[in-house]
């Protein structure tokens, strides 16, 4: 609902007494800057070489079309205009040996438009146009960390959406965007930029179904109570206890992974501590309990002295809960 809405969720967080903790530190930003440069140096040198070595290029080198402005303007809805016109241009097999970089895609999540920005897309290789990502965390011996190439599959998935969106109103065949992104990084302990194809579908299949069931920001509105508001301007001075009343009218489902990436995962994380919600302890948590609304409900039911409401589908559960725990005590030595 608050990305939906447009709502600045660092300052709605700040405004309710949840201070953001998490992103990057100004030297892991410089750092990521400095690569990125290093990476776009002589017209992609660095890439081409990757390109060459993992999706079969057989260039070494090509023009740059630098989105980062228009005509001296960095208007979102103008770098998208300019960006379908090249991709168009592209697909129509002129300028072949051409990267974008920064292109501007735009993308529909619950009935308003977001602007998404990845780093270079490739020309056709072999067929296929190739997102680019690249990322400051380093690949060891060949291995990146885990949780950094799922994040950023995550975050190239969410720009394949947008760009086969993008090629099907151009009249393109979305199918010509590559299944896989190259993801680049340093290399080791260096600033050598070592490149991998990521496969993308699995995530881009999930992330395009959850888009479809997204609920438009309006009808989401119309549930909440009429005196409900997100008005973070000076000239509404709504105090901290309005804004607060109104968040806790909108539905939360917080896991921890929440606390790496969202503005208001503290807020989330106070309200599933205070309901003791599952899903505090994580998705597999939250998981192994359906049906469940929270710990303190399943640990009434534990020594058998609770009985499961009939109709709410928790015997199975709380059955397998028993035996469960029944085998944790034996394993103690507890009971005979």
């Amino acid at each position: 609902m608050l990305d939906a809405a447009g709502i600045d969720k660092a300052a709605l967080a700040m405004r309710i007494g949840h201070e953001p903790r998490f992103g990057q530190s100004p030297f892991a930003l410089t750092r990521g800057l400095a690569f990125e440069e290093l990476v776009k140096r002589d017209g992609y040198a660095e890439l081409f070489r990757l390109l060459r070595a993992e999706v079969n290029a057989h260039v070494a080198e090509a023009g740059v079309a630098d989105l980062n402005d228009v005509g001296g303007t960095t208007s979102l809805p103008l770098r998208e205009k300019e960006t379908r016109r090249l991709i168009r241009h592209l697909a129509a097999g002129n300028e072949d040996r051409l990267i974008l970089d920064h292109p501007v895609l735009n993308l529909e999540v619950a009935g308003r438009t977001a602007y998404l920005e990845p780093d270079a897309l490739t020309h056709r290789i072999e067929g296929r146009f190739h997102l680019v990502e690249i990322k400051s965390f380093p690949a060891i011996d060949g291995q990146a960390s885990p949780i950094g190439v799922a994040e950023a599959a995550k975050q190239a998935a969410v720009y394949a959406i947008a760009l086969r969106r993008t090629f099907t109103k151009v009249g393109l065949d979305e199918d010509l965007i590559a299944d896989q992104f190259l993801l680049v990084c340093p290399k080791d302990f260096s600033n050598r930029p070592y490149g991998r194809l990521v496969d993308i579908r699995q995530e881009r299949d999930a992330i395009a179904f959850q888009l479809h069931r997204l609920r438009r920001a309006e009808d989401i509105a119309k549930l909440l109570p009429k005196n409900a508001t997100f008005d973070l301007s000076e000239e509404s001075a709504r105090s901290r206890a309005e804004l607060d009343w109104s968040v806790a009218a909108l539905d939360a489902s917080y896991t921890p992974e929440c606390l790496s990436f969202c503005e208001m995962a503290r807020y989330c994380r106070e309200e599933a501590d205070v309901c003791a919600t599952p899903a505090r302890l994580g998705s597999a948590v939250r998981n192994d309990l359906p049906g469940l609304d929270s710990t303190d409900t399943a640990l009434t039911h534990l020594d058998g002295t609770a009985v499961p409401a009939a109709d709410t589908g928790q015997t199975e559960v709380i059955e397998l809960l028993r035996k469960a725990n029944h085998l944790r005590v034996a394993r103690r030595g507890d009971v005979a």
